[in-house]
């Protein structure tokens, strides 16, 4: 045997010569400890370690409850995130795209667990990402009770990673939205967005791309932001506001005055309000009465984008439609703002004329020319 062969056998090859190094995610669960214990709550107290993470419900106050789950990502806006190094509020988004989906449901949101994937474990990187998270998780009043880091070499490029939440909340029995009673007349409410949120940032890369935009120049459409500042502002989690206006309005069950609530993610309007609507409705949207983020005039003009492209895409600056009573909707609009919203009636419900809802509307600040009546 020859001694180079010799050497080889003597030497051990570790899983950190493979790329894993598990002292580094040792030091990370050790680094976000105290993040986790900040977005402790009532039903969670376990500390982060544990092969499982706990939830006492009758301990949250819950008697017949309900559970509902949701899971999500924040798509492609993670890879400008990626590409600029801002990493800071990227969690934020993973975590309101999951709890947004619970609240519409009447859910209160209980606890969040995150997955984090890499090719190579950035203890720097990875703390801002948690820190991201329990920051959203605070804003929705949920408690961080785990997660998974995972390191896999030669799946990732150097620098890239990939992240998935899983939101779990409860609503007492009776409690769920949407209700059937939707009808004829009831109003439809919009709270703002803060911008794109985190849906269509295949098409808002591409947009970028087109217009030959760097990344820290100064944003066309704010100019006292980047372009990548601008487009990284948080999506806006809605948890705390609805839940505080169903509590004041009699809660999602019958009598209560908010009969639906719809996140509006990928589809943008077109493709959510229909989703808590029954058959025998529709919806009628005045696009002239939404206040538009000038990030959406911009994309409409970048990619000339007619009004059902922009819809069917973006969020357009509502983040979340009531459905409200028609006879109560200035209860739930006191509700709203009392919990520091700034709801905008944008339509109603109405019946079909073949189309399931439809949008009217013309103004500079959509950069797009309605004529007469769109189909959603």
């Amino acid at each position: 045997m020859s001694d180079h062969a010799k050497s080889s056998a003597a030497a051990p090859i570790t899983y950190r010569d493979s790329g894993v190094d598990i002292d580094a995610g040792n030091a990370l669960v050790r680094a976000i400890k105290p993040l986790v214990k900040a977005t402790r709550r009532v039903g969670a107290d376990a500390d982060l370690g544990g092969f499982g993470g706990l939830f006492d419900l009758k301990g949250a106050g819950f008697s017949d409850p309900i559970l509902v789950a949701a899971n999500d990502g924040v798509g492609t806006k993670l890879k400008i995130a990626i590409d600029t190094g801002q990493h800071d509020t990227i969690g934020i988004d993973l975590v309101a795209m999951c709890v947004n989906d619970l609240v519409v449901q009447g859910a209160e949101p209980l606890f969040f667990l995150d997955y984090f994937a890499c090719g190579k474990l950035d203890l720097a990187v990875a703390e801002a990402v948690v820190k991201g998270i329990a920051d959203g998780c605070r804003l929705a009043g949920a408690a961080l009770i785990g997660g998974e880091t995972a390191e896999m070499p030669g799946m990732y490029a150097a620098g890239d990673y990939d992240l998935a939440g899983f939101a779990v909340g409860a609503a007492e029995r009776g409690q769920l939205l949407p209700r059937a009673d939707i009808g004829v007349g009831d109003v439809l409410l919009g709270l703002p967005s803060s911008g794109v949120h985190s849906n269509g940032y295949s098409l808002v890369r591409r947009l970028v791309g087109e217009a030959g935009l760097g990344w820290d120049e100064s944003a066309p459409f704010a100019s006292d932001k980047s372009v990548a500042t601008a487009l990284l502002a948080p999506t806006r989690i809605y948890v705390k506001p609805m839940l505080a206006a169903l509590k004041a309005t009699g809660g999602g069950g019958p009598g209560g005055a908010i009969k639906a609530l719809s996140h509006i993610t990928g589809g943008g309007l077109s493709e959510n309000l229909p989703r808590v609507l029954p058959g025998e409705v529709a919806a009628r949207i005045d696009l002239n009465q939404i206040p538009v983020p000038g990030v959406f005039g911009w994309l409409a003009k970048t990619g000339r984008l007619d009004g059902d492209e922009l819809l069917r895409t973006f969020n357009c600056g509502i983040g979340m439609v009531i459905v409200a009573d028609s006879a109560r909707v200035s209860e739930v609009v006191a509700a709203l703002e009392q919990a520091g919203e700034a709801p905008v009636t944008i339509g109603e419900v109405v019946s079909p004329s073949g189309r399931k809802s439809e949008a009217k509307g013309k103004g500079e600040a959509w950069a797009v020319n309605y004529a007469g009546t769109l189909c959603l």
